[in-house]
């Protein structure tokens, strides 16, 4: 987890061990250090703040993708701006979900993106992410909403 509230990183990373069968392998306070943990490490996941120090979350990812290309990225952040969900999304990044929403739709944020498929949270699924001829699905069971990944038009 990557994000500049220490108490915000010990949540999640604690969460997502007693959770799912995954092994938190490192946290970030800012942009750049995610960036040179990154190469080194080459986690499976990567999780993102958008708001971060020395280097933003959109531009720390974007180096991440090239450092680390295996890297799946998830984007946890309270930004709603859609420009900026937007431009997070066209890193490569395989979903975004916003804090107030986490506590629902992080589990499956991670399950969905793990598994090559998008996931935006429910409180932006009105935006247009894909190909009109693409399906979005919603699963009822999740908040958010699965989507095929990587989608034609973002």
């Amino acid at each position: 987890m990557v994000d500049d509230f220490e108490p915000c990183r010990r949540f999640v990373s604690t969460t997502l061990e007693k959770q799912l069968p995954l092994q938190v392998i490192g946290e970030a306070g800012d942009g750049l250090e995610a960036v040179q943990k990154a190469h080194p490490q080459q986690p499976d996941l990567i999780l993102l703040d958008i708001g971060l120090p020395t280097l933003n979350g959109i531009e720390a990812a974007r180096r991440i993708r090239e450092l680390s290309p295996k890297s799946k990225i998830l984007f946890v952040s309270e930004n709603r701006s859609w420009d900026i969900v937007e431009e997070a999304l066209r890193t490569g990044a395989g979903g975004y979900v916003v804090k107030s929403d986490a506590a629902g739709e992080l589990l499956p944020a991670v399950n969905a993106v793990l598994g090559g498929k998008r996931f935006v949270s429910a409180s932006l699924a009105g935006h247009d992410l894909t190909d009109p001829k693409e399906e979005q699905t919603a699963d009822h069971n999740r908040v958010g909403v699965v989507l095929p990944f990587p989608p034609q038009n973002v």
